[in-house]
């Protein structure tokens, strides 16, 4: 259908009037043919110096330069719109967060032109960073809990059972009572405990995956800082390490932190005191690599074919009694698919496990 002058006066009335940031982008000749007052306002720069699309991606932070130049090389090849996120650098060195959303439009097969618009999320950002980074210490520290009260409840559970087996020859029903009370309470608090993990785990299945362009160095500093402040507790040692201090991958974070707590969760229940945790991450080409390790007891053979089934007969108490319901490596596995990624692992009885995850970057 035509478009008349006046459809073209009125989408110009609202493109300069409106507060999103709108531009028009000459592919041939690389220059802005249109930037309206909230895209001057948004970069800080007079309308005449807007021209320069190479003065802008110097805006952009140097980690998110190439980024940004392989996403436009990705829409000119794939000709389909495209969301992405990135850093720029204002004048006055201020770092703000932009979500660019563009289209790809062929006057002629010799004339392209890009239109788009901008949108500051800087505050949302670090919103959801905040409540991420909480929801995260919060996973790691419920993990830890259980493992910080797996001994005292089992020592309370063994001394009840030996009160228990004691009280026996006096034949007294008040003495056997209170010893029952004190056995249920305590078979109560562990699976109380447990069962709040469970749950909150369960329900990441239950909610849309929302993936964003993050830096997963920082996630994973996050949670590991969480364990080791609780090394002496859980007599474990943590290690990590990273091939870069910066790699940026598009995620559901919240999801996938929740599969990787599981794995060092498992790890910590199967490996004895003294042992090493070690998660590293590894950027390749394409791909990053997740990788959880442990010197524990390791996966008995038997169980390799069907330790990813819902329900599994590979479930396991942990070395200090801690429960397990059989579902976690299931959706551990789900998730990672969500991602489009895969999860194996080796393992030897008594050497240990080493959990891989590898998940493309895009």
């Amino acid at each position: 259908m035509p478009t008349s002058n006046t459809d073209i006066v009125s989408l110009q009335f609202l493109a300069n009037n409106t507060k999103q940031a709108i531009f028009v982008y000459e592919v041939e000749h690389n220059q802005f043919t249109y930037l309206n007052p909230a895209f001057e306002a948004a970069f800080k720069i007079i309308k005449e110096e807007a021209i320069d699309a190479d003065a802008l991606l110097r805006m952009v932070h140097t980690e998110d330069q190439q980024y940004v130049i392989e996403m436009y090389q990705r829409l000119l090849n794939e000709k389909s719109s495209k969301e992405i996120e990135f850093r720029i650098t204002l004048p006055e060195q201020e770092e703000r967060w932009i979500c660019l959303t563009s289209f790809l439009m062929n006057d002629t097969p010799e004339k392209e032109h890009i239109v788009g618009y901008l949108e500051d999320v800087t505050a949302s950002k670090q919103y959801n960073d905040y409540l991420k980074k909480f929801g995260n210490k919060k996973d790691s520290v419920l993990h830890i809990l259980t493992h910080d009260l797996s001994g005292p409840i089992g020592i309370v559970q063994s001394l009840s059972e030996i009160l228990a087996e004691e009280a026996k020859q006096y034949n007294n029903q008040q003495i056997d009572r209170l010893i029952g009370v004190i056995e249920r309470t305590n078979a109560y608090a562990t699976s109380l405990i447990q069962s709040f993990i469970n749950h909150e785990f369960l329900e990441a299945t239950g909610v849309d995956l929302i993936k964003r362009r993050v830096n997963i160095v920082e996630r994973f500093e996050e949670i590991i800082e969480q364990y080791r402040q609780s090394e002496a507790e859980i007599a474990k040692t943590f290690q990590f390490f990273t091939s870069s201090r910066n790699i940026f991958i598009e995620l559901d974070d919240v999801k996938f932190i929740q599969a990787v707590n599981n794995l060092i969760s498992n790890a910590i229940k199967f490996t004895p005191d003294g042992g090493i945790i070690t998660v590293s991450l590894e950027e390749r080409q394409q791909h990053v690599l997740v990788k959880v390790e442990d010197n524990g007891v390791g996966i008995p053979k038997k169980y390799h074919a069907t330790l990813f089934d819902k329900f599994t007969n590979a479930r396991r108490p942990g070395l200090k009694g801690e429960s397990s319901i059989g579902l976690g490596m299931s959706i551990v596995k789900t998730i990672v698919e969500w991602h489009q990624g895969q999860i194996w692992f080796e393992s030897e009885e008594g050497k240990g496990t080493t959990f891989y995850i590898e998940v493309p970057k895009e």
